[in-house]
């Protein structure tokens, strides 16, 4: 299955897909860093539909990490929980992939 995968995206090697996956991170990290100041200035703020996309697009290391060292959305259930399901989806989906 992967091997049809890598033949339908070419562009798909090891190396983009690690580059792609630190640029995602560092963003999703980066956003909800700007996101705590933000909230703490009172500011405009990004929306949260925003880092949940930035989360399911593969930046769940960089929010999660965010979220945890920043303490910023720790008590809203759709971070607290949904980050971490997002995160397992994600593995598994990671792992099928790359047994099958």
């Amino acid at each position: 299955m992967l091997e049809q995968i890598v033949e339908m995206f070419p562009f798909l090697t090891l190396k983009n897909v690690l580059i792609y996956a630190l640029i995602i991170n560092i963003i999703g990290f980066l956003s909800m860093y700007i996101d705590k100041k933000k909230a703490q200035k009172g500011a405009w703020r990004i929306p949260e539909k925003e880092l949940i996309l930035i989360t399911m697009l593969g930046g769940w290391i960089g929010t999660f990490s965010g979220m945890k060292l920043f303490r910023h959305k720790t008590q809203k259930p759709k971070f607290s929980i949904g980050i971490p399901v997002i995160m397992i989806l994600e593995i598994i989906g990671i792992v099928y992939i790359l047994i099958k």
